[in-house]
């Protein structure tokens, strides 16, 4: 049984760290909200290894921490830990896949690099196997049957997401010296990595920046295409592809300067973004 407090402990973690999950997440019954939060605080807590260790070993260590976790969870016998607990008992009353932990996992070692993603493909490959994955686990608490339909739809929103939310992050990311975009994107743009580290926009960033807002836009209308056709249970998983949309939309009015305080200013009211879809019951 988990803690007291476990519960209130994921909610108060993801609602500080992943405020847009935690917004799509409240338009979920109060079971699967509980469920949810479990998800998504994990998700936070190997999200953010490469921001909390100082060198790559120690990251390796903290996501093989995580592993044994899980590996525990499926054992019925969770360790001690707020977010583990948590996760032990929705493991415990839904059926979660263990190779979408394994693939999150596995995809969170990329994160411990300092190079980048060396083309468009690799980038796509990282953001199924978290961005996409999770939304696959999402599914699976709400009771989404995980058809080819669902799990096309997954992938498709997931790297969506993925991609619009590492542009976003671009300059979270180049204060720590990291890079998300594709290597043969940069160098075929001529962008100089001084530039971004020094968090200075220029037309070549700006240009990389379209075309990775364009291909994320083709994942998103490919992913809502997919989408109608999922029961009406998978909303909140689903409505993470509403904000997307909305984020690309600031960014092209900015001419795809993503260190433009219009694109990275969050939006305060952006709940209010995703009632007509809860009203439609559809993305």
């Amino acid at each position: 049984m988990p803690r007291q407090g476990s519960e209130s402990y994921c909610r108060e973690e993801v609602k500080r760290h992943d405020r847009d999950r935690y917004i799509t997440a409240l338009f979920a019954s109060a079971a699967e909200r509980r469920g949810l939060f479990a998800l998504y605080a994990f998700n936070q807590e190997v999200a953010r290894t490469a921001e909390v260790v100082s060198e790559a070993m120690l990251g390796e260590i903290r996501l093989q921490w995580w592993r044994d976790a899980i590996d525990e969870i499926f054992a019925g016998q969770p360790r001690e830990h707020m977010v583990v607990e948590e996760l032990a008992a929705l493991a415990a009353r839904v059926a979660l896949s263990r190779d979408d932990f394994e693939a999150l996992l596995a995809g969170r070692e990329a994160d411990l690099s300092s190079d980048p993603p060396a083309d468009l493909q690799s980038l796509e490959c990282y953001l199924e196997a978290t961005s996409a994955s999770l939304m696959r686990l999402a599914m699976q608490v709400l009771g989404v049957p995980l058809d080819e339909l669902a799990r096309k739809s997954a992938r498709h929103l997931g790297v969506a997401w993925g991609i619009t939310g590492l542009l976003r992050a671009v300059p979270f990311h180049a204060a720590q010296k990291r890079v998300y975009l594709p290597q043969d994107h940069l160098f075929a743009a001529g962008v100089k990595l001084p530039d971004l580290f020094e968090l200075r926009g220029s037309d070549a960033i700006d240009g990389v920046a379209m075309r990775l807002a364009k291909r994320a836009d083709e994942h998103l209308q490919e992913g809502k295409s997919l989408a109608a056709g999922l029961p009406s249970q998978a909303l909140p998983t689903l409505l993470p592809a509403v904000l997307v949309g909305r984020y690309l939309q600031r960014l092209e009015r900015t001419d795809y300067n993503v260190f433009a305080p219009a694109f990275q200013q969050v939006p305060p009211a952006r709940i209010w973004w995703l009632l007509p879809a809860v009203w439609r019951g559809r993305i």
